[in-house]
């Protein structure tokens, strides 16, 4: 397979570093990326072919991932338009809808739109996919490859609810390092050192993610395990409910959801 990347950023990076002599030869993967230095280092670690124009390697390749900046990508399909035919469009750019990929790459009705999330960097990430219904089951099967690659896959009949999935784990680490940072925050204040509140936080949410990915049972009921009526988890937990820590929460990711929804129109606007 031969793969074509747009932009050779840090996405761009875990996704050649997940296919690279693994799914295909670093060889057959080419980057396109005005950045001399960042294309320099993509070839050094993985033996894939790069150029900071467009070129032929574009039209010869079967998947053309588009890794670019949201507001780069209208002007990046309008120069990518001579170089396609059949290829699938495979876009891990936020906000930008299938209508607006299509319409700017001159109708092109290969296109699948994707939302990785950033522990794709650690081959530990999420993605949230959905497809123009011209996209063939083999070109379904060759998107989910490359996302596979760098973690889990979730397929979307709704491209609304796109939307959803980035307020959920497109943004979600933002918050788990948010929460992180509180946990130290409170280590500190009670007088523990920054270095051992870190660890304690850090160490804590590893191992409690684990647990809940490992285990069959709903959360809730491992959250319940830990909390003796009574005691210290019931005590933080009592005071988190009558903060309302939850509904704020559940409230912040609608509204990133709600932006990811306002991006859209923003962005596809003519």
């Amino acid at each position: 397979m031969k793969i074509s990347f747009i932009g050779g950023g840090n996405m761009a990076g875990a996704l050649i570093a997940g296919l690279a002599n693994k799914l295909t030869p670093g060889a057959n993967i080419h980057v396109v990326d005005p950045n001399a230095a960042a294309l320099q280092s993509l070839r050094t670690q993985f033996g894939v072919t790069t150029a900071q124009d467009f070129g032929q390697a574009l039209a010869d390749c079967e998947v053309i991932v588009l890794a670019v900046k949201p507001d780069k990508m209208r002007e990046v399909l309008a120069a990518l338009q001579p170089f396609l035919s059949g290829q699938l469009l495979l876009s891990i750019a936020a906000g930008i809808r299938i209508a607006d990929l299509s319409r700017w790459a001159n109708g092109h009705q290969a296109v699948v739109r994707a939302m990785p999330n950033t522990p794709a960097l650690i081959g530990q990430g999420i993605t949230g996919l959905v497809a123009m219904p011209a996209v063939s089951q083999a070109q379904r099967e060759v998107a989910d490859q490359i996302l596979t690659a760098v973690g889990a896959t979730v397929w979307l009949e709704d491209e609304n609810l796109i939307d959803a999935v980035t307020a959920v784990s497109g943004s979600g680490p933002a918050y788990v390092f948010y929460f992180i940072e509180a946990m130290q925050q409170a280590a500190q204040e009670l007088g523990l050192s920054a270095e051992q509140g870190i660890a304690l936080a850090k160490a804590t949410f590893a191992g409690a993610s684990q647990l809940a990915v490992r285990s069959s049972e709903p959360v809730s009921l491992l959250r319940e395990r830990v909390t003796s009526k009574g005691g210290t988890t019931y005590a933080a937990l009592t005071s988190m409910e009558e903060s309302g820590v939850k509904p704020l929460i559940v409230k912040a990711v609608k509204a990133a959801a709600a932006r990811g929804k306002s991006l859209g129109d923003e962005l596809g606007r003519d």
